[in-house]
């Protein structure tokens, strides 16, 4: 298997461990919370297209849910560069949303960055 599949496969449950927090923190109202999952999450998968597009589809759903038009149309652009691009480059650490530039790199904190290097191993 390559490196590439294995990363995608071992890094899941994590990601989907931040996606499940987002649904019940968004269930239980708290939509800011809820998001910074989203962002957690986005941080997990970025380097795997298949997580880092179910990560922004995820994003752009939490948006139309909230009637957040700018950050719907930020996720739309976001989804199409995760689909096409993640093979290329990504912008280390950045969170995903429309609040930061989708070109940032930004620092990991120490907690997902082992969980990154977890599913590296």
């Amino acid at each position: 298997m390559n490196l590439s599949l294995r990363f995608a496969r071992r890094i899941r449950p994590f990601v989907q461990c931040e996606l499940d927090a987002a649904a019940l923190q968004e269930g239980r109202g708290e939509f800011t919370t809820a998001f910074s999952h989203l962002e957690r999450a986005h941080v997990l998968g970025q380097a795997s297209t298949i997580e880092h597009v179910r990560v922004h589809w995820a994003m752009l759903c939490w948006a139309l849910r909230q009637n957040v038009a700018i950050e719907a149309a930020g996720q739309v652009w976001r989804l199409s560069g995760a689909l096409l691009k993640t093979w290329l480059w990504v912008p280390v650490g950045n969170t995903g949303g429309v609040s930061v530039s989708g070109f940032k790199p930004m620092p990991i904190s120490p907690e997902l960055q082992r969980l990154i290097d977890r599913a590296r191993r």
